[in-house]
């Protein structure tokens, strides 16, 4: 054997390299190492390189968001390459290295061999990465150094519950987590010009406006007018923001009048296009929203949250026409259902009121609490329990990018004290908290979480019901796409369904997403699964279907709107200083309307 492999380096040092080799270093803090470092190429049927040392005289390789090139020399007889093996050693005054990929050029051929590491290596420590690096544990031929691994990114990442009954979160931020150089530079530069552009206007804006023209003047400088402008004061652009608003996910069919909305036929039959009650309700021409979750919700400085239903009508024409608001949950004499009908600001009155309701809940649970937090805990327990080279998580991971960074970073100065939610919000921080925590108590994964699903919840999953439904339309396409997507990986990695049951790391990811919260665990209610296992390739390729649609259609919709919607404050009012309307007297609600004008 000894002989063997010295005439095999005797030919190698007469030959022309064979192959080139690149080395990634990450683009992360600290990435870049001193230390040195060796390469040993596998081929197909276990002959492997000399070790290389990678290193150039009078150049400092390995650097952060750099590629190097190393030349490899093997014998004749070297097969294709399957596996790279390398290390490294503790020399240098930064020995850390974060490696993004080792990339194998066949000289001759042109053939290239792709070996994904994004990892941090630790010193003399042998990485055996197979081509791709992607493989379910039973064919893992390094399962010690998979499971050391998983091991050690189980220390870093670990699952806390920061706010008594809310969801699970990181106990910290990762130092894998944390932005790029380029991003958070970007981000910077972002941050800095919209500062800019705010304090301009603050130079030239008076302390209060006095009417709505005063609010447009801010428009002049580098923020776009929002469209909305020309709309908000229109039924028809109201209708529309429960079907392609920032918050689209709550309208339902309404098949009878709650007994707690006070809505007596007479009132709302004049907006029905010659329609009973009755009629509408039969022909499935009513549409609800019960804002329910927000009753006694206790708001920053004693302010006052409404907790609305809101009819709504399709008309002829197909448009969604809201017919009646009722602000809060228990009607009463001072608690009047408010009508098309009624005088010009009671009406609009009535719609910025249930607007800021809405928007309480967009934020609270539509966009931090089903996207931001939601994920949270369940990109945590995905890097505790599925090994990064498992196909799930290459799967999922991209998904992931930023996500704990923006959550530990970015929300944190959001929602400090006297931060922005307490500042600009009704509901402020604390009745953010408590909106969340009841938001997660009804969410469910089989439900809410696959998309079509939560449609058919709310009956309006049938376009001949409710056909211009711009959110629906849009996310079942996608989601769709995704869970198609899905399923040719998860049956190509689980061509058995013993695969399945077997995946020991695939199942206690399962087990703990499941687990409660007061368990250590994610607290997910819903979860595909039978006999607290997963079985099945339909029930896998649903939670990892459910989990990139969340990162990329629900955090889509919930955000990519928010200047459209907020950036006129009238139009999806965060927070409103006047008092709510108790009563439909004109002048008083005429009177709020000049207070909200003039603030």
């Amino acid at each position: 054997m000894f002989r063997r492999l010295k005439m095999d380096n005797i030919l190698c040092s007469f030959s022309t390299p064979q192959f080139e080799v690149h080395v990634v270093t990450g683009d992360r803090r600290g990435a870049g190492t001193d230390a040195n470092v060796w390469l040993v190429i596998h081929d197909d049927l276990g002959r492997k390189s000399p070790s290389v040392k990678l290193n150039k005289w009078w150049r400092n390789d390995h650097e952060r968001d750099t590629e190097s090139v190393y030349e490899v020399t093997v014998s004749e007889r070297f097969g294709p390459v399957s596996q790279i093996e390398f290390w490294r050693d503790a020399v240098g005054f930064g020995d850390d290295w974060f490696v993004d990929r080792f990339e194998v050029h066949n000289v001759s051929t042109k053939e290239v061999y792709y070996f994904p590491v994004h990892r941090w290596v630790a010193a003399d420590v042998h990485y055996f990465i197979n081509e791709y690096d992607c493989t379910l544990p039973r064919d893992d031929r390094n399962k010690e150094q998979r499971q050391a691994e998983l091991n050690r990114i189980r220390e870093e990442y670990q699952i806390k519950v920061h706010v008594p009954g809310g969801p699970a979160q990181s106990w910290k931020l990762p130092q894998d987590e944390m932005f790029k150089g380029d991003y958070k530079w970007d981000i910077m530069k972002t941050k800095g010009n919209l500062l800019l552009t705010t304090s301009l206007i603050n130079l030239v804006s008076k302390d209060k406006w006095k009417s709505l023209e005063d609010l447009k003047s801010i428009y002049k400088f580098s923020l776009e007018e929002p469209k909305c402008v020309k709309y908000w004061t229109e039924d028809k652009w109201f209708g529309l923001q429960r079907v392609q608003g920032a918050n689209p996910v709550l309208i339902s069919l309404c098949t009878e009048i709650p007994s707690k909305f006070g809505v007596e036929p007479e009132m709302v039959e004049p907006f029905l296009e010659g329609l009973t009650l009755e009629k509408a309700l039969s022909q499935k021409r009513l549409f609800i929203v019960d804002l329910e979750i927000l009753k006694d919700i206790s708001c920053r400085d004693a302010r006052l949250l409404t907790a609305p239903l809101a009819l709504f009508f399709l008309n002829d024409r197909k448009e969604l026409m809201p017919i009646a608001i009722q602000l809060f949950q228990d009607k009463g004499p001072d608690n009047p259902v408010f009508l098309p009908s009624d005088s010009k600001y009671t009406w609009l009155l009535a719609k910025l009121y249930y607007n800021n309701a809405d928007a309480s809940y967009h934020q609270s649970c539509t966009h931090l609490g089903f996207t931001h937090l939601l994920m949270e805990g369940v990109v945590v327990c995905t890097h505790r329990n599925l090994s990064l080279s498992h196909p799930l998580f290459k799967l999922m991971a991209p998904h992931f990018l930023y996500l704990l960074a923006i959550n530990g970073r970015e929300l944190g100065s959001l929602l400090s004290e006297n931060g922005w939610v307490d500042t600009t919000m009704t509901v402020g921080r604390c009745g953010m908290f408590e909106l969340v925590k009841r938001g997660f108590k009804k969410w469910q994964v089989d439900v809410n979480g696959i998309i079509p699903n939560d449609f058919k919840a709310r009956n309006v999953d049938d376009p001949t019901v409710l056909p211009n439904y711009p959110y629906r339309d849009d996310s079942i396409a996608i989601y769709k796409a995704i869970h198609n997507y899905v399923t040719r990986v998860v049956q190509f990695y689980y061509d058995d369904p013993q695969k399945i049951i077997e995946d020991d790391e695939l199942q206690n990811w399962r087990a703990e997403l499941v687990l409660s919260r007061d368990d250590g665990g994610i607290g997910l209610v819903g979860v595909p699964g039978q006999d607290v296992k997963f079985t099945t390739v339909e029930q896998v390729t649903d939670m990892v279907t459910v989990v990139i649609a969340i990162c990329s259609i629900g955090h889509a919709a919930a955000n990519f709107l928010q200047y459209e919607e907020y950036g006129f404050p009238p139009n999806y009012p965060g927070i409103l200083p006047s008092e709510v309307p108790k009563d439909k007297v004109s002048c008083r609600a005429e009177r709020h309307h000049c207070k909200h004008s003039s603030s």
